[in-house]
């Protein structure tokens, strides 16, 4: 197991992009129905509607809107939630950066339109499915926060099954595995004392793009941005390498 990962770079930059935009009420709202539809709309016997919940609570969602959102998803509540689906979409940003868009939505038609325009509008196109998916692999990935003891990382790693871990700034950690671990992964750490700030499944690129030109820099963040304020958009992931003196400027 890796205690160190090529993807460090991409994760500060990611963390830099992050730290721009928060998820608003609707997206994390939808996050529930989805994943309260997608297996049985309790917590406690459904992960995925777990870590929905921890991630709406972490921004601030009133539990009434929690508890509403579980019930459209279950189909007790009603409304005009019933036809949403998760649907991925793919495309190029500036200088060959290959883009990943997941979104949920109750019209396709609108969605795609968005996407395409956001792109168009700068420097990218969106693309046909399949055009940029294969350079993406996508795994289970547990981040956890002040990590003292490296040595006693790994262990918990490798008894919860893990792949590869990747220590960063600040004593915190990633922690990666195969989708289908994610759960017990995110359990095994908690016993063992660690604190789990997320679980989640992250799509990671096999290849990168660097990019070097300023102008090209400050049109794909803006194009990122863009996306990921989009209702119907979920996450946004990319492949691309850039130097932190020109992600600090592209996003001044």
């Amino acid at each position: 197991m890796a205690g160190h990962s090529k993807w460090a770079n991409i994760k500060r930059q990611k963390a830099v992009v992050d730290a721009k935009r928060a998820k608003t009420f609707t997206q994390l709202s939808r996050a529930i129905i989805v994943a309260a539809r997608s297996g049985v709309p309790d917590p406690a016997g459904n992960f995925q509607l777990r870590t929905a919940i921890d991630k709406a609570k972490a921004a601030g969602i009133p539990n009434d809107n929690i508890e509403r959102a579980i019930a459209k998803g279950g189909g007790t509540f009603g409304g005009d939630n019933a036809s949403l689906e998760a649907i991925r979409y793919e495309g190029y940003g500036p200088g060959g950066v290959a883009i990943l868009v997941e979104a949920l939505t109750d019209n396709r038609n609108r969605t795609a339109a968005d996407l395409r325009a956001a792109f168009s509008k700068n420097g990218g196109n969106l693309g046909e499915t399949g055009c940029v998916s294969w350079m993406f692999e996508q795994k289970g990935v547990c981040t956890i926060q002040e990590v003292v003891d490296e040595e006693q990382l790994l262990e918990a790693s490798l008894e919860g099954g893990a792949e590869s871990y990747e220590m960063a700034e600040d004593e915190m950690a990633e922690v990666f595995s195969a989708v289908e671990n994610l759960e017990t992964l995110n359990k095994t750490l908690n016993d063992k004392g660690f604190q789990v700030t997320d679980a989640e499944l992250r799509w990671i690129p096999s290849n990168t793009v660097e990019v070097t030109d300023p102008d090209q820099a400050r049109s794909l963040l803006k194009l990122i941005d863009t996306l990921e304020g989009l209702d119907d958009v979920q996450n946004v992931t990319s492949n691309f390498e850039m130097a932190e003196s020109l992600m600090d400027l592209s996003i001044v």
